[in-house]
């Protein structure tokens, strides 16, 4: 009877994590761009550290939300043309990402360790919805995914965002981003 018991209480605790924990969460994502021409003598770039993300592994589906006011620039006025007359933040407040994890089957929730994946989905920004795939690296420690990271590449014109011929040589047509996100359980 002790050993049964003691055989289930061990089972229990191997599973559980795979278990009740497929959704994770967080509100402290990292977006970082980069939109330096290389014809620029001045830096053109961004972060923001407020990007809320949910992952639900049982499906794959995956979803962030940035909001745009919340981009910061090393200079004031690069952040006010940014919201007023690139992404226009009043009129389109949020970019969001809606999609879900191409090889889900990839990514082991019972063995720590960084696992390559694709994201599918759409990407709203400035009012335009496109598609858009990207590999990502999920971190899985203890059962859960800690982190998520991806890099990849947007054409500003996909999305009707227009630069003045004035800093047409300042700012690139093709802008690189990275995402760093900490997740946590939902519970």
């Amino acid at each position: 009877m002790k050993t049964t018991l003691f055989l289930t209480i061990l089972f229990a605790s191997a599973v559980a994590p795979l278990f009740g924990q497929g959704k994770f969460f967080s509100r402290e994502g990292h977006i970082f761009f980069d939109a330096t021409s290389n014809r620029s003598l001045e830096v053109v770039e961004a972060n923001n550290r407020a990007v809320s993300s949910v992952v639900d592994m049982a499906t794959g589906q995956m979803e962030f939300a940035a909001l745009i006011k919340s981009f910061r620039f090393e200079r004031a006025l690069m952040e006010a043309h940014f919201n007023e007359n690139y992404l226009e933040s009043t009129k389109y407040p949020k970019a969001v990402f809606k999609g879900k994890i191409a090889d889900l089957k990839a990514v082991n929730l019972a063995k720590d360790g960084t696992y390559p994946v694709k994201v599918n989905g759409q990407l709203t920004m400035h009012g335009v919805t496109k598609p858009l795939n990207a590999d990502a690296n999920l971190t899985v420690k203890g059962g859960q995914i800690t982190t998520g990271k991806s890099a990849f590449s947007l054409t500003l014109a996909d999305f009707g965002i227009k630069i003045p011929s004035l800093v047409a040589d300042k700012v690139a047509k093709v802008v690189k981003v990275e995402i760093s996100v900490p997740y946590q359980a939902l519970k």
